[in-house]
């Protein structure tokens, strides 16, 4: 009876452990999930934006090849350096001083992708495209989509293989830089090349070199069971909207109104809602993958 005694004590122990373990685990792991994740620390302009027209030539001498300024200059107006000096006239912020995210449109915060880890989205009013991490917002800049013959298919999809140089399938003589496929049967992507400020393309998403290298290492490739199919996908592209082609440039409107083209984290959360599951899904495969693969 005392071996017995003895016994029954040491396993109500054991199990006592096991119960405190699993409790202070649970703990940490409510703990993990409320700690917000660290914010990208942004700098923002030393004074409320406004935009006015001015005449391009004028306006380069005036700056003195201030890098940082041309960016936001190309990025406010959907461009490049070439096609930039080729206008008559641009839209230019009248404080450049802040960091890029303040003069495109998209929401620092999405509160509704706070459980995805990458997503990136593609905004076809305002031609422009952000990668964001767990909600918050890492990456953005301008975009030239599909022309209006040609134009870019909306809707959720994901990156599939990706190329340092291709060939166009709409034109062989076309070399296409950074490329990262994201519909393999009709052979859209994004990657980089001429930005003339405004949807040229032939249904892909034309981008500055600077980011389409950027997205290139940032984004994952799909992963393959075999030739024919596809085991993991790769990272969420969300691409919405539609675009007034027989209007004025959109990015106009903000010399009337600075807020003209702002997304709210509120409108892009509708926007996304409808594929949040179908990319958490895909997303818990593709952790399961990378868990295997290290075992």
């Amino acid at each position: 009876m005392k071996k017995l005694y003895y016994i029954s004590n040491i396993l109500l122990l054991v199990v006592l452990v096991v119960l405190g373990s699993c409790k202070r685990n649970e703990t940490v792991a409510r703990t993990e999930k409320a700690t917000p994740k660290k914010t990208i620390e942004y700098k923002k302009p030393e004074s409320s934006i406004s935009f006015h027209f001015v005449k391009t030539k004028q306006w380069l001498d005036s700056i003195k090849s201030d890098s940082t300024k041309l960016d936001i200059a190309y990025a406010v107006n959907r461009t490049d350096k070439a096609n930039f000096a080729k206008m008559d006239s641009v839209v230019i912020p009248s404080d450049l001083s802040g960091d890029l995210v303040y003069y495109l449109p998209f929401p620092l915060h999405v509160s509704a992708l706070e459980d995805v880890s990458k997503v990136l989205i593609f905004s076809y009013p305002t031609q422009t495209f952000a990668a964001y991490e767990n909600g918050e917002l890492v990456y953005t800049g301008p975009t030239n989509m599909g022309r209006k013959k040609d134009q870019t298919p909306t809707g959720l999809f994901f990156t599939n293989w990706k190329a340092e140089k291709t060939t166009s399938t709409f034109n062989d003589e076309w070399d296409l830089k950074w490329n990262f496929n994201i519909e393999n049967k009709l052979g859209v992507g994004f990657h980089q090349y001429e930005l003339p400020g405004y949807p040229a393309s032939h249904s892909c998403l034309r981008l500055l070199e600077k980011d389409a290298k950027y997205l290139y290492k940032w984004a994952d490739e799909w992963i393959l069971k075999d030739a024919e199919n596809v085991k993991v996908k790769g990272t969420p592209v969300i691409v919405f909207g539609s675009y007034n082609f027989d209007g004025p440039k959109p990015w106009f409107e903000l010399v009337n109104d600075p807020k003209a083209l702002n997304i709210s984290e509120s409108e892009l959360e509708t926007q996304v809602q409808p594929f949040v599951q179908k990319i958490l899904e895909n997303q818990k495969v593709r952790d399961t993958e990378k868990q295997t693969a290290a075992l």
